[in-house]
């Protein structure tokens, strides 16, 4: 059994070189504003002021109601129509419209058909420019009592904002990739500045040394969860429908595994340069593609979904997104919690193996 005693000494001498180190501190507080910041604004999916030119031959009320539909919100903005003939292409080249609306003659007499062209060399934005213009114009017909007009009941992000979807993802991001990297850096500091060798006299185990390392971490996760969290609600007013106790909890677990992630990392990289660079590739570029933060994953092929599930982020996002939004519980995400917890304890064992190794 490991000696609570040593443990605890271990863990204030990494809690004394932590306040002495301004890097150190640098990673835990500044670091994850940073990135919460430059990745909550640049990872901004919406899109706002579609530049649209409108060609309406009708010139009646129906169709000036309609043009002023799409034109009220924020959405689009109308562009002035140039002389000649309408060239939805030409203006596509020249990238004067995104979209062109054209109302024919027979509006409102015959039909209340109009033409809708998007310049789909972004698919991703035409796909939402679409969505966008399909709302209005269902919108517009339901207050005009003509056409069948679709009701959607949209739940949990009913503005659709993409920061509700990002920024619970980025949380995950940034836990794993900090506590990754404090504590691969921990051990390897210690072998690339010798003072391994003055641990290694003294009666302590690899899996004290190891444990001693961890738990100054594990508090300071959680107070840059909670600080990424605060201020990721401040600043894109996201929602937090669940238990905070139950956020607590899990987010325990997650920076726990982020930190056992870091210790193997750690035995396996001899300066803290390469630890570094090992903890931020088995970290950020997982996490970014095959965690389910940018890509759903029942898209990806097969064999990309079967890596997915040694991703601890994937299992984090499932938790974080569902508290966050639609206030799940323990029952709701126990399987995803019992995940992390098995990849902590794998990762652990392995670690203290190999450390154990390095020191015979």
């Amino acid at each position: 059994m490991p000696n609570l005693n040593r443990i605890k000494a271990i863990s204030e001498k990494e809690v004394f070189h932590i306040l002495r180190d301004s890097r150190t501190l640098a990673i835990i507080f500044i670091l994850p504003l940073l990135q919460l910041i430059i990745f909550g604004y640049a990872m901004n999916m919406e899109i706002r002021q579609v530049p649209l030119v409108v060609d309406d031959h009708a010139l009646n009320s129906s169709s000036r109601a309609l043009v002023d539909a799409f034109i009220q919100t924020d959405y689009f903005r109308l562009v002035p129509k140039g002389p000649g003939v309408l060239d939805p292409g030409e203006l596509f080249k020249q990238r004067v419209a995104q979209a062109t609306l054209s109302i024919p003659k027979g509006f409102n007499q015959d039909d209340f058909t109009a033409q809708l062209k998007i310049d789909a060399s972004d698919p991703n934005s035409a796909q939402m420019i679409q969505s966008y213009a399909t709302g209005i114009v269902n919108t517009w017909s339901a207050k005009a009592g003509v056409g069948i007009a679709l009701s959607p009941l949209i739940l949990y992000n009913p503005d659709m904002k993409s920061s509700f979807f990002f920024v619970p993802g980025l949380i995950a991001l940034i836990l794993v990739m900090i506590c990754a990297l404090l504590t691969s850096i921990s051990i390897s500091r210690e072998k690339e500045m010798g003072t391994m060798e003055q641990i290694l006299v003294s009666p302590v185990t690899a899996t004290e040394i190891l444990l001693g390392k961890v738990l100054p971490y594990i508090f300071l996760g959680l107070m840059d969860a909670l600080l990424i969290l605060a201020v990721g609600m401040l600043l894109f007013q996201v929602p937090f429908r669940g238990e905070f106790a139950v956020f607590l909890g899990f987010t325990f677990l997650y920076v726990l595994t982020s930190l056992c992630l870091g210790l193997l990392v750690s035995t396996m990289a001899k300066t803290q340069q390469g630890a570094m660079m090992t903890a931020l590739g088995m970290t950020l570029l997982p996490t970014l593609l095959l965690s389910g933060y940018m890509f759903p994953i029942p898209s990806m092929p097969p064999i990309l979904r079967r890596i997915t599930y040694i991703i601890p982020a994937r299992y984090y996002l499932q938790i974080i997104r569902g508290i966050m939004l639609k206030g799940n519980s323990v029952q709701h995400l126990y399987q995803a919690g019992l995940s992390l917890v098995t990849m902590s304890v794998v990762m652990l064992v392995i670690a203290a193996r190999r450390f154990k190794l390095r020191l015979s």
